[in-house]
């Protein structure tokens, strides 16, 4: 019993500070799979853009 009367205070204070950084470590994770995401969508986009106003600019005769 005395261990776990040491422990026990120990953990108490390590619990929060485990749990703040696993929600930090999911939340940073999130960020930046959104703007890999992101980043991704922008580049397919300027490209249908470019392949659009090339289509434009050429000649149809």
């Amino acid at each position: 019993m005395a261990l776990w009367d040491t422990l026990w205070p120990i953990l108490a204070a390590l619990i929060p500070s485990i749990g703040l950084l696993g929600l930090f470590f999911f939340l940073m994770k999130r960020i930046v799979e959104a703007d890999r995401r992101e980043r991704a969508a922008e580049r397919r986009w300027q490209a249908e853009r470019e392949a659009m106003d090339g289509a434009q600019d050429s000649p149809t005769e």
